[in-house]
């Protein structure tokens, strides 16, 4: 991911507004955990999603991917959350990495059954692939042409395997409109650029070195805003997930990240 520390950032708007007409920055967390080294400024009072929301604008739920939801429990998140808030959802991995793309038609139809219980507040479906899974013919465009038949919405494709970095897959993805995700710390090389779709962008922050643990530092977590302020100018809706929650760097990061983008130049 290119990033340049010595950049400003430029003053964004106020939370869940648009800069540049209708270009939105979001970013949280995968999950909405609030570990209590970083919960000063969160309220006190709530559940943990109803404090997470009242500060942060989006959200990435990763249950999705081990485990179904009932529409009543989606319904219940989006219920917690004001207007302007997100959820970005994980696709099963029944569906990427058991099936692996292949026969997934009543899978499919049962997870988008469920997340229609967010109702206007369903942000981008993430397909995250697994890193063996290669880009096959008939079998992955196959998959994300019906995703797309039936998916009015964002989705974003997070590949991890290099024959899904290729201009022919690239322009699949954009006739698709479905946005690559920039990943960090990146599987192969090109992993680190937003690509396919340019409507989104969405990067996934992992955490570097320790992939899940690492805290990023303030350098990077500058540059980071730099980037994300500088994508806020070409696509409709820029999305920032902190995924390095497995020590609770994440809440820290995004929040640092969130003060960067809007504070003052």
């Amino acid at each position: 991911m290119r990033v340049a520390s010595d950049q400003r950032v430029q003053a964004p708007p106020s939370p869940g507004s648009s800069e540049s007409g209708t270009a939105v920055i979001r970013i949280g967390t995968a999950g909405w955990s609030i570990p209590k080294e970083h919960a000063e400024p969160f309220p006190i009072a709530g559940s943990h999603l109803e404090r997470y929301g009242a500060v942060l604008n989006a959200v990435e739920i990763n249950s999705s991917f081990y485990r179904p939801h009932r529409p009543a429990t989606y319904e219940r998140w989006a219920a917690s959350v004001r207007e302007a808030f997100r959820f970005a959802v994980k696709i099963p991995k029944a569906i990427t990495h058991e099936q692996r793309l292949k026969d997934v038609g009543d899978l499919l139809d049962r997870f988008l059954s469920e997340v229609e219980g967010l109702g206007p507040k369903l942000g981008p479906l993430l397909v995250q692939l697994p890193p063996s899974l290669t880009f096959e013919p008939g079998v992955a465009d196959h998959f994300l042409s019906e995703l797309r038949s039936q998916v009015a919405g964002s989705i974003v494709c997070e590949p991890r395997h290099a024959s899904w970095f290729t201009p022919e897959v690239g322009a699949l993805l954009g006739e698709l409109r479905i946005a690559r995700v920039a990943a960090d710390p990146a599987p192969v090389p090109g992993a680190d650029e937003p690509g396919g779709w340019r409507g989104l962008s969405y990067y996934r922050l992992h955490g570097s070195p320790r992939i899940y643990y690492s805290a990023y530092s303030p350098e990077y977590l500058a540059a980071i805003a730099v980037l994300l302020a500088d994508s806020a100018t070409t696509a409709t809706e820029t999305w920032c997930i902190f995924d390095n929650t497995a020590a609770f760097a994440a809440t820290g990061n995004a929040l640092t990240t969130w003060g960067l983008i809007h504070a003052s130049s």
